[in-house]
């Protein structure tokens, strides 16, 4: 993204449908890569309708080296400077998932609205609070489960509607989550902690669970089985082990609104066969998506569908009307600036604060469930 895209200002559509650019504020962009210059920023840079215009980190001097590197014209000391610029219409939250709840309830203090990386918070409690608070604020709240933005999940989602595989009557996850494997990325070692709620359970079972519940209905039971079979992993250039606490084999079954039987298995680290295969099956045919990794938000995905009630498995295009974004964008920033487009629309499909806390709840009752070793609702 060069300095000059990163300024450009054009009409477009605001947040609330109206047409107007979008001043964006980014928390957590680093000079040094990560998440945000990966996928944020491209995205961002995608859509005329949006401008970043300030930017903050962990220290002033990180912001300055920030907003040098990608042309954002202001570097702020820190995060409240950042929510209390008048031009910033947008907080867009970018950080390690602990500190979420006080980025995010300061930007909602200061009535802006917000797009918070999925998890929005380190757990359920944390998650109901900051929808209390945008509630109670009136200022509208976005969160990053960019998986059911996808242009191939929408199109599922109306192939499910429109009865294209008759009823559903089950379905099938088994994915791979890259990361809780064997090895580890020093910088990444925070993964590895339950307690800082990023997890296999919560990143990709999470955001892959989300665009299942979003195509075909909420799970109404749920039993699942986690555990953690590798309690210590080798960091790349550290001669010790670190010690791993979450989860890395997750598997949930239960049945979702509408009846149909859903079974769901993740593992960590990668596999040599398969790291994401989805399939659905219903009375008159079937649809499959296979992906190169588990994490569903950014895979690349292969979708097919069975020719005729119960045909040979046919490869399917996305229509072009499903994709509110084109154009040459990393696999990260591709899921990502179909969100973007959709919030800039106004036209509700972006996931809410509430929706995050339904994929919260979810998730406390897999762990309650598992912990338990019985069956849970939610």
């Amino acid at each position: 993204m060069t300095a000059s895209r990163s300024r450009t200002r054009s009409s477009g559509a605001g947040t609330d449908g109206s047409s107007r650019t979008i001043g964006v504020g980014i928390i957590g962009l680093s000079a040094r890569g990560g998440w945000a210059a990966r996928a944020h920023l491209p995205a961002l840079a995608s859509l005329p309708c949006y401008e970043v215009r300030a930017v903050s980190a962990s220290t002033p001097e990180s912001a300055r080296l920030a907003a040098d590197k990608y042309g954002i014209p202001a570097a702020c000391r820190d995060h409240e400077e950042l929510v209390s610029r008048s031009d910033v219409d947008l907080v867009v939250v970018t950080v390690k998932v602990p500190s979420h709840f006080e980025l995010v309830a300061a930007a909602l203090r200061a009535g802006k609205a917000v797009l918070c990386e999925w998890p929005l918070g380190t757990d359920l409690d944390e998650a109901q609070l900051l929808a209390m608070i945008a509630g109670y604020r009136g200022v509208p709240g976005f969160v990053g489960l960019q998986a059911r933005s996808a242009p191939v999940i929408r199109f599922v989602r109306d192939l499910i509607a429109d009865g294209a595989i008759g009823e559903v009557l089950s379905t099938t996850v088994l994915g791979s989550g890259d990361q809780w494997g064997p090895t580890v990325d020093p910088r990444v070692t925070y993964l590895l902690d339950r307690e800082n709620g990023a997890t296999l359970l919560t990143i990709p079972f999470a955001h892959t669970v989300d665009a299942l519940c979003h195509c075909l209905g909420e799970f109404t039971e749920l039993v699942a089985t986690t555990a953690v079979r590798r309690a210590q992993v080798l960091a790349t250039g550290i001669a010790e082990p670190v010690p791993m606490t979450a989860e890395d084999q997750v598997a949930v079954t239960g049945v979702l609104e509408g009846g149909a039987v859903a079974a769901i298995h993740f593992r960590g680290g990668r596999s040599a066969g398969t790291n994401l295969l989805w399939e659905i099956n219903g009375t008159e045919g079937d649809i499959v998506l296979r992906g190169d990794t588990g994490h569903l938000q950014y895979a690349r995905l292969e979708l097919l569908m069975t020719e005729r009630a119960r045909g040979a498995l046919v490869p399917q295009a996305v229509p072009a009307r499903y994709h509110a974004v084109s154009g040459d964008l990393n696999r990260h920033a591709y899921n990502v600036a179909q969100a973007y487009a959709l919030l800039a629309s106004g036209s509700g499909e972006l996931p809410t604060f509430a929706d995050g806390v339904v994929r919260h709840r979810m998730i406390a009752a897999i762990q309650r469930s598992a912990a338990g070793g019985h069956k849970e609702a939610y």
